[in-house]
């Protein structure tokens, strides 16, 4: 039993899981039965990827060590130059790809200018989120351009299955969550970033470029970002400038309710799953139990603080447990 109570109290997102079990099953009960409907998890499942998507990327990147807040204006600036190139002639396969470039190029310089000058990173992206929502509304010129109708747009939000239920964003979001948690658990890179976050000193001493590692991490970030800022847009149709507003805030909260530790070296993909997935049930089930929408941020709010006091209290608890050899 102890052993037990010791490897769940250092598994912060289990608790997590237990909570999104129990709003499952309030919000199943308070709606009558619609929470879980077909119809309703049609439209949970259609919007969890693009922040998912985003909160995997987040959670890595704190694990590393380093915070990024330019994603939501990265969600917003990729989708939108993909669509200024397409409307230009560019094929799409070379629009795809300069698009997610762009992406990477914003987490290279992120990372860069953070090792190089030695800033808080969160210094750095918060600049960049600003830099990146002013070049996205600059070269959509005020006015959200369409999208060519000869896209394959349904490789990203076409229904797949029997019933209409899961989206093709769900199948990307599932295999890449999959390739992260490969990466995490049986790669040294896995390993590189681990170490990195959790101690920096000792990291270096193993040989390990810690530079690369987190530049690397900043890369990633913004390119998940970059793609489900994409995946939003072809469900849309068209982008807009004000995409992705706030949405580094509840990434963050996803990471951090998920058990990813604000000081880094700890933190799983599952844990940020299960955050963002949390986060969209409470929006979704306040809508079905007709509670007024402007309670959702002070729940997340709420549910983000209880998170980061109960995962520091499990982690003392579960240090103080001591197992019989």
């Amino acid at each position: 039993m102890k052993r037990f109570l010791k490897i769940y109290m250092e598994r912060p997102e289990l608790a997590g899981l237990a909570l999104l079990i129990l709003l499952t099953a309030f919000f199943q009960v308070k709606s009558g039965g619609v929470f879980l409907s077909a119809t309703n998890l049609q439209g949970m499942l259609g919007i969890l990827p693009e922040m998912a998507l985003v909160a995997l990327g987040v959670t890595i990147l704190m694990i590393c060590g380093e915070f990024d807040l330019s994603v939501g204006s990265v969600f917003a600036l990729t989708p939108m130059a993909i669509a200024i190139m397409l409307n230009g002639g560019i094929p799409f396969p070379v629009a795809l790809f300069l698009g997610l470039l762009l992406a990477a190029a914003i987490g290279f310089a992120n990372g860069y200018i953070t090792i190089r000058f030695s800033i808080p990173s969160f210094i750095t992206t918060l600049g960049m989120l600003f830099v990146a929502r002013s070049l996205t509304v600059v070269i959509s010129g005020g006015f959200p351009p369409l999208l060519p109708t000869d896209i394959p747009a349904w490789l990203f939000s076409g229904f797949v299955g029997p019933g209409n239920v899961v989206r093709m964003s769900f199948v990307w979001f599932v295999v890449i969550a999959l390739a992260l948690a490969g990466m995490m658990s049986f790669t040294n890179f896995g390993n590189w970033i681990r170490a990195t976050g959790g101690q920096l000193d000792a990291a270096v001493n193993m040989g390990i470029p810690v530079n690369a590692t987190k530049i690397l991490c900043f890369m990633l970030c913004s390119v998940l970002a970059g793609f489900a800022g994409l995946i939003q847009v072809m469900r849309l149709g068209s982008p807009l400038p004000s995409l992705g507003e706030g949405l580094e805030l509840q990434a963050v909260a996803a990471a951090v309710i998920g058990g990813t530790a604000l000081t880094g070296g700890i933190g799983t993909v599952l844990g940020a799953i299960i955050g963002a997935t949390l986060i969209r049930v409470i929006d979704n089930g306040l809508v079905l139990t007709r509670v007024d929408a402007n309670w959702f941020k002070f729940a997340i709010g709420m549910l983000l603080i209880l998170a980061v006091v109960s995962n520091s209290w499990l982690r003392r608890t579960a240090r103080r447990i001591k197992l019989e050899v």
